[in-house]
């Protein structure tokens, strides 16, 4: 696997759990409100699925030809994307904070 191949997995590490360890949107824009909710963050989640996967598409572009993905793809690595987000979901739901 080349080093963007490694690159777009950790960053979509990070930005799988960016909206668990922040209460501002999208890291940058402070919100009204103490908390965020919990669809702000699954909209959060989706948006940088999404960033991340242009991204990867663009470094594809970039290294040589792209290759044509169907739903399957698309389905695995969002879910794949929902596992990297695991840890900072466990971490704000269900470890007790004091």
């Amino acid at each position: 696997m080349s080093s963007a191949g490694w690159f777009v997995v950790l960053l979509s590490l990070i930005g799988a759990n960016l909206p668990f360890f922040n209460q501002r949107l999208f890291a940058v824009i402070s919100l009204r409100g103490s908390r965020k909710s919990g669809w702000i963050r699954i909209a959060e989640i989706i948006v940088f699925y999404f960033v991340i996967g242009g991204l990867g598409y663009l470094l594809e572009a970039r290294a040589g030809n792209v290759f044509v993905q169907g739903w399957q793809f698309y389905a695995v690595t969002f879910s794949l994307f929902l596992v990297f987000a695991f840890p900072g979901f466990t971490v704000r739901y269900l470890v007790k904070h004091r």
